[in-house]
């Protein structure tokens, strides 16, 4: 495993944009290198501690779905090595942390689907007894499994600011309705045949977020990352089995983790009102966070 690599600084190529996690270049006018960073966000704050083997892990495990889901969608992979368009000295800095990827017009939406209750959505459930305009069934509890996974976009926060989320017809008026119904079409796929290969290996989807461009052609395409646990919320059967019966948070193989230890931060004093700068992460949480992150992979792909 590399280095933790906090923030890359290619000289080769010029920078797009940092995200929260990943910092994109441009290749020319047609491709764009990804490089995933080891930072780690939580409620839409970077943290300043590096998650050491993140981005490598989360590389993999975006190409490792790619493969498994390319029969559904087409993604935005080029199949070219990333190292090949950066300079010598710059290898380091993208070798197995990076992807090479066409370069789309990106849909303002989050595709988010989901299969249980949790997070955001178990908060909207308590207040509406629905999920952005999605009528759910009375009596259900956190971490419940929905009667039929459910799509539930959201708009695209810029860094800093929260995602919202929003009704479909919202997003219909916002990309057109032909295209709305394909991506919720696409997504709802997407998370059934991904979740149900997770639950082989004893793992649950809970929910998670797709990321949509069009081509040159006005072709759909899976883009950016795809069902890694900073995207999804992955719980292990076992644990979910247990919480389920009180109502708790299940254990989680995602930033849940970083999420509860922040819940209970102080800063000067008084809990952390999640806004940046973020609380210093202690080693033991960055260690275990990184242990989390690796175990989902482990288990996933063996």
């Amino acid at each position: 495993m590399s280095s933790p690599l906090l923030t890359s600084s290619l000289h080769s190529l010029p920078l797009l944009a940092r995200g929260k996690v990943r910092d994109n270049y441009a290749v020319g006018d047609d491709r764009i290198l990804m490089v995933a960073s080891d930072r780690l966000s939580a409620f839409d704050v970077v943290m300043g501690e590096p998650i050491p083997g993140k981005g490598e892990l989360l590389t993999k495990m975006a190409l490792f779905w790619f493969e498994r889901l390319k029969h559904v969608v087409p993604n935005h992979l080029t199949g070219d090595a990333p190292e090949s368009v950066v300079a010598p000295d710059e290898v380091a800095q993208v070798r197995g942390r990076s992807m090479l990827v066409k370069r789309l017009k990106p849909l303002p939406v989050e595709a988010v689907v989901r299969g249980y209750l949790a997070g955001s959505g178990w908060a909207e459930y308590r207040q509406s007894q629905s999920v952005c305009g999605v009528a759910l069934p009375p009596g259900l509890t956190n971490a419940a499994k929905l009667p039929e996974p459910i799509f539930t976009p959201a708009t695209k926060a810029e860094m800093g600011e929260h995602d919202e989320n929003i009704p479909f017809e919202r997003m219909a008026q916002m990309i057109g309705q032909p295209l709305a119904e394909q991506v919720r079409r696409v997504a709802i796929r997407l998370y059934e045949e991904a979740a149900a290969f997770a639950l082989t290996k004893g793992i649950i989807i809970a929910d998670t977020k797709f990321e949509f461009g069009l081509d040159t052609d006005g072709t759909l395409v899976l883009m950016d990352e795809v069902l890694t646990p900073d995207s999804s919320r992955y719980w292990p059967v076992d644990g979910w089995t247990e919480a389920v019966k009180t109502g708790a948070n299940p254990p989680s193989y995602d930033k849940q983790f970083v999420r509860d230890w922040l819940e209970q931060a102080q800063v000067d004093g008084r809990p952390w009102n999640k806004q940046a700068p973020a609380p210093a992460l202690p080693p033991e949480v960055v260690q275990r966070t990184a242990e989390k992150y690796q175990e989902a992979f482990q288990r996933l792909a063996g």
